[in-house]
């Protein structure tokens, strides 16, 4: 079944587009120009995400998502879209649990990447860091020496002691849940997720947020590797500002890529003396079975699929694997794995699940290195309706009654869309001849 994408905006050119984009990339999408439109949607059809314009008529975007979170209707990731010169909003969007802020005029290139990372990143958190009506986080699975030890590097912290958290690990290994568990260990309070930006603009209307109240908290700081010179500097004043407010029960806890130097090391003393290196799932095999039986048994409650055991013959298979995108990958088998069928998974379901993987990564990283995405969007959207249209009249023979069947759009329509293009459907078939 298609993902389903509501997209709130009261743009009317902006919202459709989007939503016809989406729909061409395989996406199911529901439209909203304002917030009762929004919410009614999302009543009668629950999204798997959600696109929503921060400034529009009546209810703003921030206040809605503030809302559904209050009231725990809301169990998706939240992409924000805002014009310009709208760093507050995006820090209180953060602070309400979006995923990330993207300012209009809207790139569909890095939209779409965003929108796969917040479909991938919710489902892969979920199983291996938290269930999905919880953020409480669970503990790193597995028995290996590599996730002992960062079991050991947080102990002192989940026994209450004080102190930052710099973690390290490669895209998948699950920062963010290791960061939320800690967070709870620690003793809870708020969780307040904070996406670095390239020029820490998000750091610094953060701080502050920090004089609004004394109230206990985690700020968690991810991907610090994105930072720029200026983004460290915005960093050094944060913490700084943290360093002045002893006895206010404010943890940091912040990731990063491993072998980066973002932040320096000086700045990273400010965040010590506690830090952890989740190992990439190359790095512990032996944690695969352990793994792969939690995700068996957890998948099928939380989505909603059918329970497959999973033999000793196929957890080798997996294991075997190398995994280059660590649990996160591991998950997406697996739910791939769980497909309707109730018998016992086979060595060669795995293989096919395996190779479904990589045609995925493949496709996606053919999709964005596309010259396509170099682009403007409205010349890309046109490039590509062109080469569709064009390969499609092929296909039916130059017949634009049956063209407009194939593609499902109304006749007068089509014929409008074809001029607009420049493409003579006699021409098609005489270059064919």
């Amino acid at each position: 079944m298609p993902e389903r994408v509501l997209i709130v905006d009261d743009e009317p050119d902006i919202r459709e587009l989007i939503g016809e984009i989406l729909d061409d990339e395989g996406f199911q999408t529901d439209l909203a120009a304002d917030a009762d439109a929004a919410r009614s949607l999302l009543a009668d059809h629950p999204a798997d995400l959600i696109l929503l314009d921060v400034w529009m008529p009546g209810c703003d975007g921030v206040t809605l998502l503030k809302e559904w979170r209050e009231r725990g209707e809301l169990n998706c990731p939240v992409i924000m879209i805002s014009g310009h010169g709208s760093v507050e909003a995006a820090v209180e969007a953060t602070r309400n649990g979006a995923f990330d802020f993207i300012e209009k005029p809207v790139s569909m290139a890095r939209l779409l990447a965003t929108i796969r990372r917040a479909l991938s990143e919710g489902r892969r958190e979920t199983p291996i860091g938290a269930s999905a009506g919880d953020a409480d986080g669970l503990e790193p699975v597995g028995r290996s020496a590599a996730i002992e030890r960062v079991r050991d590097a947080v102990a002192d912290l989940c026994a209450g002691a004080s102190g930052h958290l710099l973690i390290e690990g490669e895209p998948g290994t699950g920062c963010t849940s290791l960061a939320r568990w800690v967070h709870v260990q620690a003793g809870g309070g708020r969780f307040e997720h904070v996406v670095c930006d390239r020029h820490g603009e998000t750091l610094a209307a953060w701080a502050p947020v920090l004089d609004r109240d004394d109230a206990p908290r985690t700020i968690y700081l991810d991907r610090l590797h994105q930072l720029d010179a200026a983004g460290v500097d915005r960093l050094g004043d944060l913490l700084a500002r943290i360093e002045g407010q002893t006895g206010r029960g404010v943890r940091v806890i912040a990731s990063r890529l491993p072998g980066t130097a973002v932040p320096p090391a000086a700045m990273l003393a400010k965040l010590g003396p506690h830090r952890a290196r989740l190992p990439a799932l190359r790095e512990r095999a032996e944690d695969i079975p352990d793994l792969v039986r939690l995700l068996a048994e957890r998948l099928p409650t939380e989505d909603g699929l059918t329970y497959r055991p999973i033999p000793l013959p196929a957890q080798n298979r997996l294991r075997q694997h190398d995994w280059p995108g660590n649990l996160a990958e591991l998950v997406d088998v697996i739910r791939g794995l769980l497909d309707g069928r109730d018998e016992p998974v086979e060595v060669v379901d795995v293989e096919a699940a395996l190779a479904r993987a990589a045609r995925d990564e493949a496709s996606g990283a053919a999709l964005t290195d596309s010259p396509l995405f170099q682009l403007p969007l409205r010349e890309a959207r046109e490039t590509f309706e062109r080469q569709y249209l064009i390969a499609r009249l092929r296909q039916v023979g130059g017949s634009v009654g049956q063209l407009a069947d194939a593609v499902e759009m109304e006749r007068t329509h089509l014929y409008r869309k074809l001029k607009q293009l420049g493409i003579d459907p006699k021409k098609i078939l005489e270059d064919e001849e």
